[in-house]
């Protein structure tokens, strides 16, 4: 079975597309997924990267076409409850550590679920803790449990292991994907990942 890893960053709207498509492209291709937990803006400093709206927002139409790409892509795929959020840019770094202790929870996929929901759909501010917190109880997370563990050394280190690891492997931003040793970046390469899974 093809492998498909997905570097993770809930700060990206590409992300949350791709979250939305990723279930159809996987039924097709039989392929596993392995959700990648990486700190966007940890990737960002380890490459010198910057983001869009800052590398680009002086380029006359750039980010007019961004936004139009963006649209197209809502359309095709019917992502209708997409509202962008009113509070971007947002430090993930409390959701991404959460993350990384949802995965050793068991209960990651119901985690991405609820924080890609909250984010991209309810345009809550997902930088503040206590707002952080009601999002996981209203899941029916164990909010006490994540809490607790994105306080350890374990969870924060191993959250900067796989945002360094992501960067020696040749990811500058999210959504990154990786098939074996290809890599892909952006939602605009869902169609060549699908190629290449099918191989």
């Amino acid at each position: 079975m093809a492998k498909l890893e997905f570097m993770l960053d809930f700060a990206s709207p590409n992300a949350y597309y791709c979250h939305k498509v990723l279930p159809e492209i996987l039924q097709r291709t039989g392929a596993e997924l392995e959700v990648v937990p990486v700190l966007l803006g940890g990737l960002f400093k380890l490459t010198d990267n910057q983001a869009p709206f800052v590398a680009f927002g002086g380029v006359k139409g750039k980010m007019d076409y961004e936004l139009l790409e963006s649209k197209r892509f809502q359309e095709k795929h019917q992502l209708n409850e997409f509202v962008f959020n009113s509070h971007f840019p947002m430090n993930t770094i409390t959701v991404m550590r959460g993350l990384v202790a949802a995965q050793d929870l068991g209960v990651a996929a119901a985690y991405i679920e609820a924080v890609m929901l909250a984010m991209w759909e309810q345009g809550q501010k997902m930088d503040d803790l206590e707002v952080v917190a009601q999002v996981w109880r209203d899941a029916g997370l164990d909010a006490d449990a994540l809490l607790t563990m994105i306080q350890t050394d374990a969870v924060k280190e191993s959250l900067k292991q796989s945002t360094q690891a992501a960067a020696d492997r040749g990811a500058f931003g999210v959504p990154t994907f990786f098939v074996g040793d290809e890599i892909f970046f952006g939602k605009e390469r869902l169609g060549q990942v699908e190629e290449e899974l099918l191989k």
